[in-house]
């Protein structure tokens, strides 16, 4: 497999867990865990072909783990200069950012990336 033909998903963790009230503030990690673990199980619905996917985790979060299926990158500072950066990096390659946040759809689009809402990878 040709990985700069591959779709580069970059998801949003905490905008994504953010986007349900489900108690994920009492244990930010957990919740990153868990987004992470339904990701390697389920990968990306309505996405055909081989993606790649990175969940970009910041704050209490950044202490896990990456799993089977699921780069974990801990932003070293702000989490969405972070996945500007990674989309920067992708060069000609198809990226997807995951978020519901304005700004950063607004600044990854610009940089040619694709933009979807959190329900794409969790459903409410």
């Amino acid at each position: 497999m040709d990985d700069n033909a591959c779709l580069l998903v970059i998801v949003d963790a905490a905008n994504v867990v953010g986007s349900v009230p489900d108690g994920w503030w009492r244990d930010r990690p957990a919740a990153a865990r868990r987004l992470r673990d339904r990701l390697a199980a389920d990968g990306v619905p309505g996405r055909a072909g081989p993606v790649e996917i990175v969940l970009v985790v910041e704050g209490a979060a950044r202490g896990v783990e990456s799993a089977p299926g699921v780069r974990v990158e801990p932003a070293p500072g702000s989490g969405d200069d972070h996945m500007v950066e990674l989309v920067a990096r992708a060069g000609d390659r198809p990226v997807l950012v995951v978020t519901a946040d304005r700004e950063l759809r607004r600044r990854v689009t610009e940089l040619g990336a694709e933009v979807a809402g959190p329900r794409t990878v969790r459903p409410v």
